[in-house]
């Protein structure tokens, strides 16, 4: 395992080697497949401030836009030619709200030299496919590509290595006075579990299993933490 320096971001990625590839673990909660010049997402739930304030709770607003603007910021660091989604793009049917497509329609007509790839979850079987105009390649699970399984389920039975999301696995640090919740990657013989991409998204305290090496990301840094 090594260490990399993020080209514009100022953050430290973390390179491990699974189904015979280099990846990059991005301490922004994403994965990078250098000789594919690919971001694999999972869980951004675009539209889930919406559907709560739909419901009546009171939530921030400007979630579409920080997603977005994360997303801009690691396509321009790294290079990225596409953009796998592991499931989970839409939160609820409340996504569609005008506001919420406007601000992704305005990204990717900034965005047209991008392939992407969107793997069907759970939440994109009840809020709909996205708008046709976002130009987004559907597939269902798993979605094989290389040496890899795309998913958004990490329990499916895959011929390749399984990359998914679902989980939004997160890892909890504790000393004796005190503890600490962060998002990670759980990187297994067979499958790499990806921390939730989106923000206002949660997070699952995991236990790891047997052969599971998890990688939490401060923001800043990936580290290997068992």
């Amino acid at each position: 395992m090594n260490t990399s320096t993020g080209a514009s971001t100022g953050t430290s990625s973390l390179a491990v080697r699974i189904g015979g590839e280099t990846m990059l673990l991005l301490p922004e909660k994403a994965l990078y497949w250098p000789a594919e010049k690919m971001l694999v997402i999972a869980d951004i739930h675009f539209g889930k401030a919406a559907a709560f304030r739909a419901l009546g709770v009171p939530v921030p607003r400007g979630t579409t836009t920080e997603n977005l603007a994360g997303l801009d910021a690691l396509v321009d660091a790294h290079g990225a030619r596409q953009v796998v989604f592991l499931g989970d793009f839409l939160h609820a049917r409340a996504a569609h709200a005008s506001a919420t497509q406007q601000a992704m329609l305005a990204w990717r007509d900034r965005r047209r030299e991008l392939e992407l790839i969107l793997v069907r979850g759970n939440h994109d079987r009840h809020a709909g496919d996205p708008a046709g105009a976002l130009g987004i390649e559907l597939v269902d699970e798993p979605h094989a590509l290389g040496p890899f399984a795309f998913c958004h389920h990490p329990d499916l039975d895959t011929a390749g290595y399984a990359l998914a999301g679902h989980i939004h696995p997160v890892y909890m640090l504790a000393t004796r006075f005190d503890a600490l919740r962060l998002p990670c990657f759980v990187v297994g013989r067979e499958r790499m579990i990806l921390p939730s991409f989106g923000s206002f998204t949660g997070g699952h305290a995991i236990r790891p299993e047997a052969g599971d090496t998890i990688y939490v990301t401060s923001g800043d840094a990936v580290h290997c933490v068992r």
